[in-house]
C-alpha cells in the first residue's frame, strides 16, 4: 500500500512538472535585466538575444523626440509606423517596454500583421479608427475606438487598424517587449525572399497561379 502511495506521488510531481515546462513558452517575454541600466551598444558585432551593454551611457541614450510629429501617410496603405524601440532609443536594452505612433490618413489601413515577441495597447491620440484581432480559432474580436480610447491586441495575433474616417488619425502603441518585432502577412507571403512557391500560394488562398503572380508583383522587393 505504501509503495503504491508513493508511485502515486511520483506521478503527481511528474504531472505537475511537465505541466510547468509546457507552460513556460506561453510566459516567454523579454528577460528580465539584472543591473539598472544596459544602454545597447547598436555597433557591436557581437550576436546575443538582446544587445550588448555599451560603455560611457548618457541621459540621450533614454530620450527621443521621434513622436512628437505626424508621420507621412502618403504611403500604399495610407499609414505609416514610427517606432521607439530600442533601435532608436537605446537605453531601453533590456527594460522589456516600448512604443510606436501610427499615423493615418483618411481611409488609411494598418495592414493585418503580427507582433510575435509583444502584446500591443493602442491609445488614440485622435480621429476615428475601426480595429480588431483574429483568434487561432478564427473568431474576429473588433471594435471603432475614438480619441482618448484604448484597446488590447494579444500577443502573436493577427490584428489591424482602419480610419474609415474623412479626418487623419493617430495612435500611439505601447509594447512589453524593447523590440516587438512586425509581420505583415502580405509581405511576407508575396515578398518574400527567396519566393514562396506559386503553387503554395495558388493552393493555399485557391486562386491561380497567374493571380499569384499579379500580387507578387505588388510587394516585389525593392532592388
Amino acid at each position: 500500500m505504501m509503495a503504491r502511495s508513493c508511485s502515486s506521488l511520483f506521478l503527481a510531481a511528474v504531472a505537475v512538472a511537465v505541466a510547468l515546462v509546457l507552460a513556460v513558452p506561453s510566459l516567454a517575454s523579454d528577460p528580465d535585466n539584472l543591473q539598472d541600466i544596459c544602454v545597447a551598444d547598436l555597433n557591436s558585432e557581437l550576436k546575443l538575444n538582446g544587445f550588448p551593454c555599451k560603455a560611457n551611457a548618457t541621459a540621450e541614450d533614454f530620450f527621443s523626440g521621434i513622436l512628437a510629429k505626424p508621420g507621412a501617410t502618403n504611403t500604399t496603405s495610407g499609414s505609416v509606423v514610427t517606432g521607439a524601440n530600442v533601435e532608436k532609443v537605446p537605453g531601453l536594452n533590456t527594460l522589456g517596454v516600448s512604443l510606436s505612433r501610427i499615423d493615418y490618413a483618411p481611409g488609411g489601413l494598418n495592414p493585418p500583421h503580427t507582433h510575435p515577441r509583444a502584446t500591443e495597447l493602442v491609445f488614440v491620440l485622435y480621429g476615428e479608427l475601426d480595429v480588431g484581432f483574429i483568434t487561432t480559432a478564427n473568431k474576429l474580436f473588433a471594435k471603432t475606438i475614438s480619441e482618448g480610447d484604448v484597446f488590447a491586441f494579444p500577443r502573436g495575433l493577427v490584428h489591424f487598424q482602419k480610419n474609415s474616417g474623412d479626418k487623419p488619425a493617430a495612435v500611439i502603441s505601447a509594447f512589453n517587449s524593447q523590440l516587438p518585432g512586425t509581420q505583415s502577412i502580405a509581405i511576407t507571403l508575396f515578398g518574400a525572399s527567396p519566393e514562396v512557391p506559386d503553387d503554395v500560394l495558388a493552393k493555399a488562398f485557391q486562386i491561380g497561379t497567374e493571380e499569384v503572380d499579379k500580387i507578387k508583383s505588388k510587394f516585389a522587393p525593392k532592388s
